[in-house]
Parts: structure tokens; sequence; C-alpha cells
């Protein structure tokens, strides 16, 4: 088994509007600054602009259970699972993503990567919050 963490994040928006916004290929550039550069659609499929190069991205079909997982399709051809949930949180949302470390990542690389995570669902809460975060 791979050892796996997940990161929370409060947001005082309703789940729907959480997913809504979560779940749209076009925001990703909006809060993930870590490594989201830009975006763009190809075919059927999404494709974003990281520092390494483009990257596909597909989530699973819409749904009402705030399930956000989503594959990351790698230049090399590895695909990454990322499960993602949208849960009520008394009248505002959890966000929760289960980060994994991959066979061959450090424990650096996993930290770090935990880290990115973290820092983006932060900027996910003050873009949905606004000025309230």
């Amino acid at each position: 088994m791979l050892n796996s963490r997940t990161i929370t994040c409060s947001i005082n928006k309703p789940p729907a509007t959480v997913f809504e916004f979560a779940s749209n290929p076009e925001n990703l550039p909006k809060w993930v600054l870590s490594f989201c550069m830009s975006v763009r659609k190809s075919g059927d499929e999404w494709q974003m602009e990281t520092p390494t190069g483009w990257v596909g991205i597909r989530y699973v079909a819409v749904n009402d259970y705030g399930v956000l997982n989503h594959v990351v399709t790698l230049p090399d051809g590895q695909s990454i699972l990322n499960p993602v949930r949208v849960v009520v949180n008394d009248i505002g949302s959890e966000v929760m993503f289960t980060l994994f470390q991959l066979p061959g990542m450090s424990d650096e690389q996993f930290a770090e990567d935990a880290g990115m995570v973290k820092a983006d669902l932060q900027t996910l809460k003050v873009v949905l919050e606004g000025s309230q975060a």
C-alpha cells in the first residue's frame, strides 16, 4: 500500500458552489497556483500547462455527491488518480484531497507535494470567500 495523506480545507461557501467552481477545468489557473500555468481543451480532454510541460486532466462525471476525483496524465504516459471530495460542513464546505506517495517519491518530495496541495486549497478558499478569508 502507498503512504497517503488527506489534506483538508474549510470553505465558508455551500458545497454546490465549491463543487461547481473546482470542477471546472477553466478555473484551475485561478487556484492551483503551485503548478498550473494555463489550461486548454483538446478534443474531449483538458490539458494543463505546468512548468514541466503539458499534462492531461480528466475529472469524473459531474455528480451530486461532491466527488471531484481526477486523473492527471503526465507527458511520459503515467496516470495519477487524485481523490478529492467536497462535503457539507455546517453552513459551508470541507474540501478533502488525498495525496499518495508514489513509488520512487522521496519523503521530502511527498512533503513538498503536500505543502503545494495545502497552499492550493487555501487559495481556493480565498478565491471563493473573497474578503472573508
